[in-house]
Parts: structure tokens; sequence; C-alpha cells
């Protein structure tokens, strides 16, 4: 078992992933031990029971969603996969058939693209649970969870917030870029652009950081959230500032088992230079090594990452997935104290905002490229059709996909039912108004976009908040 994570396929996976897949064979084994069987007697019939009773088995109170057990199909197979070449085993994933076998008609039981669909995966993890929030739900859910406001728009008295402006920026710039909690959780405070009059700095992502670690790209920050982030690490009224100097009063960094001092930093060919005398690309720097970088300033060590702790080390990423649920949590007092019943309407998951980032730009970037279609003939439809190809494209481009169709499939897949021509009605009018229609009628549609609501009993929005 430790071998499987020390070898290929494992050995360049990610820290997260390593303990996602780590989950899985621990309950995989348990569940085995049970009947008194070993994996390496695993069958086909074994890897079936383990997915009645992780979904459906109404003996089990910890039942799953599909989209969990689909990891956990992925991590069983991954190790089964890797066993079968090394000690010469059976794949005992790969034996579950399909739902569809001999004797049906022909088509059924196959996935996208006309693939036979695994046996092993559930029916209901095809569709991923995507969620969308639009810009004023979103800062409504950041000002009340994040920030001390109630639903009246006002600071909740007694209201302590050490980390707000932290936690602000943070959020904005995950809805703001588009990008991973991993990508944006991991930036150090060189690669971030000084704010200007520009609408969209121009930043670099690197390698390292990315989902599956190919190559880097850029990608652009509002000046909006560069000015938050600057907020943040301003050295006088900064958070950020006051943790590093608590951490520096009390030698925090000077304890660290290892650090790596960066003496200079070349922006132009992105090359971090140390103390010692080496230089690093910040394109093979991972996240996990850039907790270590620190620089060395006239008041001791400085860390290099932009998001710190109240301790003043770096912030590991999985925090933020804490920090993400204390503020849902928040949302939920704040609504039942002012008379809210039930769950109130208004959460927001770290993903949420990257699926938001992708309708905004959709929205977008169909205003801009869709023509006036009245009097078109049908080839000339099948045209227009063949051109909104390009729109996948360039959001595939914005979000990191190399291929337009995970966007397409998995970030916007609603989308793809609606008419052209219902996609005139974004040129009927101001821009923005028609944006906004066509991200409401899809809402109402499909059901999976949140929208703000306002304090119990009050019938209008109040102040600019909600």
């Amino acid at each position: 078992m430790n071998l499987f994570f020390r070898v290929s396929p494992m050995a360049g996976r990610g820290l997260r992933t390593w303990r996602r897949y780590a989950y899985t064979l621990v309950v995989w084994l348990n569940f085995l031990q049970v009947f008194g069987r070993t994996w390496r007697d695993a069958t086909a019939r074994d890897v079936e029971a383990f997915k009645d009773w992780r979904l459906t088995d109404v003996r089990n109170d910890a039942r799953i969603m599909a989209g969990s057990f689909d990891t956990d199909r992925a991590a069983l197979n991954t190790f089964y996969t890797w066993a079968a070449g090394k000690y010469g085993l059976v794949n005992p994933v790969t034996g579950v058939a399909s739902a569809s076998g001999s004797g049906v008609r022909s088509g059924q039981g196959l996935g996208p693209g006309g693939r036979r669909r695994d046996g092993i995966r559930p029916a209901g993890s095809r569709r991923r649970q995507v969620k969308w929030m639009l810009r004023a739900p979103f800062e409504q859910w950041r000002d009340i969870g994040l920030c001390g406001y109630g639903f009246d728009g006002g600071r909740r008295p007694g209201w302590r917030g050490p980390n707000e402006d932290r936690d602000a920026a943070f959020v904005d710039g995950l809805y703001g870029t588009g990008l991973r909690l991993q990508e944006w959780g991991s930036v150090l405070d060189v690669e971030l652009p000084r704010s200007s009059a520009a609408r969209l700095s121009k930043a670099w992502l690197a390698a390292a950081c990315v989902k599956g670690a190919r190559e880097g790209r850029w990608y652009r920050i509002p000046r909006a959230v560069l000015l938050a982030v600057e907020g943040y690490v301003d050295p006088l009224e900064g958070s950020r500032m006051e943790a590093i100097r608590r951490a520096q009063r009390r030698g925090s960094y000077e304890r660290l088992a290892y650090v790596r001092v960066v003496s200079s930093y070349n922006a132009r060919s992105r090359v971090l230079h140390l103390e010692s005398g080496g230089a690093l690309s910040v394109d093979v720097v991972g996240p996990d090594e850039r907790r270590l970088l620190f620089r060395r300033t006239v008041s001791g060590l400085e860390p290099l990452a932009v998001w710190l702790s109240p301790n003043g080390l770096p912030k590991k990423v999985e925090g933020w997935e804490d920090t993400f649920t204390a503020a849902n949590g928040r949302v939920q007092r704040v609504w039942t104290e002012a008379g809210g019943e039930g769950l109130v309407p208004l959460w927001c998951r770290p993903h949420m905002c990257r699926h938001s980032f992708a309708l905004r730009w959709y929205s977008l970037l169909s205003a801009v490229w869709q023509p006036h279609l009245e009097g078109f003939t049908e080839q000339e439809l099948l045209d227009v059709r063949e051109m909104f190809g390009g729109v996948w494209y360039a959001l595939s481009l914005l979000l990191g996909h190399a291929d337009p169709s995970v966007t397409r499939d998995t970030y916007l897949e609603p989308f793809t039912a609606l008419q052209v021509d219902y996609l005139m009605e974004l040129l009927d009018g101001d821009e923005a108004k028609g944006v906004e229609a066509l991200i409401r009628s899809v809402a109402e549609r499909g059901g999976r976009t949140l929208t703000g609501v306002v304090r119990p009993g009050v019938q209008a929005a109040v102040g600019g908040r909600v």
C-alpha cells in the first residue's frame, strides 16, 4: 500500500489527491475485512457490493452521493491497475459489467460520444453539481459571512473580524479570476502585478500550481481585486503585516525546520534567486514548497506567500474550505436570528466562484460575438452555430482547460440547450441588462443559480449590499 503512493502513477499527484485516494483505500480495506477478505482476493462482486454499500445500503448511516463515489471508483481503479502490473492480479474494478448487458437494445449503457459507460461508475455521477452565483448574491454572502454585516446591509454589533480584509480579498479573487482554490491560494506576492488604470491586469500562473502541472498560463485580475489584495498586504493598515510582526516577535520563522530564503526575483524570466546562490523558476515551485519561501528584511524573515494564517505562517490551501464552511454557518445564524425559517438560500463553495466566472464570461462573450439573425438563411444559421465554438474556445483559455468540451459539458452544460434566437435578447437593450436577463432565465429554468435574499419581513433590498 505504501509503495503505491511512492511510484507512478501516484508519485506525481498532489497532496490532496493522495489524501482522498488514501481515504478510499482505508474504507475499502475495512469493508473487505468485515468479510474476511484481503485486497488481493477482491473480485468484481466485492466491488459491486462496495458500491451498493456506499450508495444505497440502508444499514450504512454514512452513505455518500454518486459524485463522491466516482472518486472512490477512480481511486480503486488506479490502485488495481498498478497492482495488476506489479503483482499480476486481475483488476476487479474493470470486471464490473455495465447495467446494459446482452439482450438490451443497441445504444443502452453508452456514455457521451458513444463510449460504453464504466459499469462501476454511478449513473448519477455524469452531471456535476454545478451552481452559480450572480454578483449581487455573491457580495451579499461575502459581506454577511466574512465581513460581519446583516441582511439589512448594516454592520452587526460586536463584530470582530481580524481576518476580514484577507478573507474578503481572497474570495473576491476566486470570483474575479476564475482560478481554482489551489491556484489562487498558492500565489506569491512577487507574482502579483501592481494595480493600474487597466480594468484587467495580466498575471502569470505558475505551472506547478496548475491542475495537472503541464505548463503555466496567463490569467487576468480585475482592478477591484488587486486593490483589495493591496489593502490586505498594506504594511501599515493590512492584517497581513500584523500577522508577520507577531510571528517575528515569537521567533516562529526561525524555528521552522527548513526554509528557502529568496534574495531577489526577476519578473521578466520569472526566476527566484536564493541566498544560497541557486535559482528557481516559479514554474517548478509547487504549493507546498511555496510555503517555505521567505525573504530577509531588517525586521527578520518574511514569507513570500500572500495568504497567511493569524500565526503568520502561510495558510494551507485546505484551510480555505474551513473558511467557507464557517462563512456559510454565519450566514445561516444571521438568517435565523433575523426571523428566517429553514435553511437560508444563500451559501457558497470555493468552486462555485469558478463556475460563476465561467457563466459571467459566457454571457459577455455571447453578447459581443452574436450577430443579429433576423432574415438569416438556414446555412447562415449553421455558420453562426459553428462560430459559437469560438465562445467555448475563449472560455477554455480563460479557465485554463485544455479541451473546450470540458468547459461546455461540465461548467455550462445548461447553456448548450439554449436556442440562438433566445440569445439575441442580449442585443435588445442595454448589454448588462441583457446579460442579467439571460442568467435569470437560465436560473429559473435550471434551478441551479443562487439568488440573493432579503431579511425576513423586508419586501425590497436595502442599500447596495443585497
